[in-house]
């Protein structure tokens, strides 16, 4: 129902007086410059307040007031691009806000505006504020942010057209984004390729991509120009330029040989291709024309990988690929608390080249599902770049030889499902890295694409849990057991076998090594673990593995691995046994950062209430005289915190923003960083 004018005055008039009292109190707090902007949305309004410290003016603050019962917009997307369009046409890209609050009178909440925006949990003090280093805005986010919101709408609508009218070769909602994937991949294909390097053979004809992936085209040779499209995806999937090596040396193209594009109906290629072609001219913060037919390419990368991330949250079925999806704010947190530390502790890791000349920064998620994790972090990276190396905004860090270097060898990912490793690909593609080094393998457990020692970085989320098998499933239940036997083999090369008892064990920690497929007894014998345990301690001895000395571990885990007192012995595995006399820790591989208490909702769409929590490592390092054994490094406190809420409730199979629960996990993070 509209608003009368009566209740849209009072809306104004109250959202005007929750303004008022955000700039007294920032004026108060330093804060004493102040832009009123103009808003033509009666339920909020907005200013621009900054100070002066030591005679320079500080960042801006954008501050919008909302009223109540539309705190849904209170989230970082809806108040960046509010920060990019209410500002005057004549703000300098140096004066769009850095920081931003939101309040509707009862809550409020804090994000950095930077590439991509993210919740904090305050703002930092006039004091501190001076000394946050300034980063020019990126000259056509504004437009960025337009192009979200008609492609969000767009997807969405494509989703419901072949679902409902123009019904085609797909049966369910994962069919439909596996169709979309294969479109976006041509599209980026054609973006980076030209000439010659776009033709391909149909029907004894020579055709370009060019020529034939448009809306005019397929209107005018409709069932033709399907097929030609069809053959221009079996053409170029397999293309070079989107064949990877993993650590074993393989090559894995972006698709198999038995995939193909299966829409049939042109109208539905029509949709897509007019949705992600006809972007108009792109425009920069002042609404000038700065180029007369924008692409995907333009679009900022931030802008894009979170379109992607909401898109398939949304539209994947738990029961199919959506399990593997990790909320945006448990990714989010996990990876601002590593590269804090990385900034802080090691940055020259950021920087550094092996004598090949390739950078010696690598990622890694070894249960990488559509590789959530690795764009939030090739987004961090970004950001810390453009700290270490001194540019001023994202464009210049995509143009620096480094970063483009680090999207070729940086980033690892690895998972067993073929259609995840497909959206990981094409994901990574469209944000600038077709070449990241992700594939599929059957077990990352024990494969040996991904090599020991090898990884500065690993943040995952992996498969926990066993089967449960059922009455007259005595073949499969054998048949896993069998199997697990066999991993479980592999993870003993730690353990040294008794001679005068068989089945029994020493340990021996290496850097390289694993032990996890065994397990000692109250007098310290080691002895090999059932079938039943749970993969997620085998994930932990794998990470550890695969990591190279000193690097770091964020692992999201089922908290009885944290807590049950059956798993002391992986706790003391990690961390060591505790000397009572000194208080320290010995013997073990990593020592412990945080640990961090996620709700018991947190993978709800996913099927699943199970309580879990982030466990941060660091790998111990290596002693100099023997590379195979670990230093004896003390065992500082751990870091603990716990999140009762994400920002989020799970209403109806999806996460509604709108409830004004907040995300602790954005104050547990600034703890974190303030080393309180």
């Amino acid at each position: 129902m509209a608003k009368t004018k009566t209740e849209a005055k009072q809306e104004s008039s109250g959202v005007q007086e929750i303004l008022t009292t955000l700039c007294q109190q920032y004026n108060n707090d330093g804060f004493d410059k102040l832009i009123t902007l103009t808003s033509s949305a009666d339920e909020e309004a907005a200013a621009i307040v900054w100070g002066q410290y030591q005679g320079v003016e500080t960042p801006r603050i954008f501050l919008l007031a909302l009223a109540p019962g539309h705190w849904d917009k209170a989230n970082a997307e809806y108040v960046q691009q509010k920060s990019y369009t209410l500002p005057p046409a004549d703000t300098r890209e140096d004066e769009f806000p850095q920081f931003g609050v939101v309040s509707d009178g009862e809550h409020k909440t804090f994000f950095e505006l930077s590439f991509p925006a993210y919740e904090i949990d305050r703002l930092p003090t006039l004091t501190e504020i001076n000394e946050y280093k300034r980063i020019k805005a990126d000259p056509t986010y504004r437009w960025s942010m337009k192009m979200y919101d008609r492609l969000m709408r767009g997807f969405d609508e494509f989703h419901e057209q072949v679902y409902q009218n123009v019904r085609d070769n797909v049966s369910s909602s994962n069919d439909i984004i596996r169709e979309v994937t294969k479109i976006l991949f041509l599209e980026s294909f054609r973006l980076h390729h030209e000439g010659s390097n776009l033709e391909f053979q149909h029907d004894n004809q020579t055709l370009n991509l060019n020529q034939i992936f448009n809306v005019a085209y397929v209107k005018q040779h409709g069932k033709k120009a399907v097929a030609q499209i069809q053959a221009a995806f079996d053409y170029f999937k397999s293309h070079a330029d989107y064949v990877v090596t993993d650590d074993n040396g393989e090559h894995h193209a972006i698709f198999d040989e038995q995939t193909h594009l299966r829409l049939g109906q042109p109208r539905n290629y029509e949709t897509l291709l007019d949705l992600i072609q006809n972007l108009g001219a792109v425009t920069n913060n002042y609404d000038q024309v700065v180029k007369t037919q924008g692409t995907l390419a333009n679009i900022a990368a931030d802008v894009l990988g979170r379109l992607l991330d909401v898109f398939l949250r949304a539209k994947f079925k738990p029961e199919g690929m959506g399990v593997y999806l990790t909320p945006a704010p448990v990714k989010q947190a996990m990876l601002a608390i590593a590269f804090h530390d990385i900034k802080e502790e090691t940055p020259e890791l950021l920087t550094a080249r092996d004598e090949d000349w390739k950078p010696l920064f690598r990622f890694c998620d070894p249960a990488c599902g559509s590789y959530g994790f690795g764009a939030v972090a090739m987004g961090y990276l970004e950001r810390a770049l453009l700290e270490i190396l001194g540019k001023e905004t994202s464009e210049d860090v995509r143009r620096d030889k480094l970063f483009q270097d680090m999207c070729q060898y940086s980033f690892i990912g690895a998972d067993n499902s073929q259609d995840m490793v497909t959206l990981a690909r094409v994901n990574m593609a469209l944000l600038g890295a077709p070449k990241a080094k992700i594939f599929r393998t059957y077990d990352s457990l024990i494969t040996d694409q991904l090599k020991p020692c090898s990884y500065d970085l690993i943040c995952t989320n992996p498969p926990f849990g066993t089967p449960k098998f059922s009455k007259g499933q005595d073949k499969a239940k054998k048949s896993y057991e069998e199997a697990r036997k066999k991993i479980l083999q592999q993870f003993r090369s730690d353990l040294v076998e008794n001679p005068k008892k068989a089945g029994t064990y020493t340990y021996e920690p290496s850097v390289s090594g694993l032990a996890m497929g065994g397990k000692p007894d109250s007098k310290g014998i080691w002895k090999p673990v059932s079938a039943s345990i749970d993969p997620a301690v085998l994930f932990i001895d794998r990470c550890l593995q695969l990591l190279k000395p000193g690097g770091r571990l964020l692992i999201v885990l089922p908290d009885g691995v944290l807590c049950n007192s059956g798993d002391k012995y992986v706790r003391e595995y990690i961390m060591g046994t505790k000397d009572e006399a000194t208080g320290q820790f010995h013997g073990g591989k990593a020592i412990v950062k945080a640990v961090i208490s996620l709700p018991s909702d947190t993978f709800k769409l996913s099927g699943t209430g199970a309580k879990t929590s982030i466990l941060y490592l660091q790998k111990r390092q290596a002693r100099e005289e023997d590379p195979q054994r670990f230093q004896d490094e003390p065992q500082p406190d751990v870091f603990m915190g716990v999140a009762d809420t994400l920002g989020y409730l799970v209403k109806n199979n999806v996460e509604d923003y709108s409830a004004g629960v907040p995300n602790d996990l954005a104050k547990i993070q600034g703890a974190y960083v303030r080393g309180e």
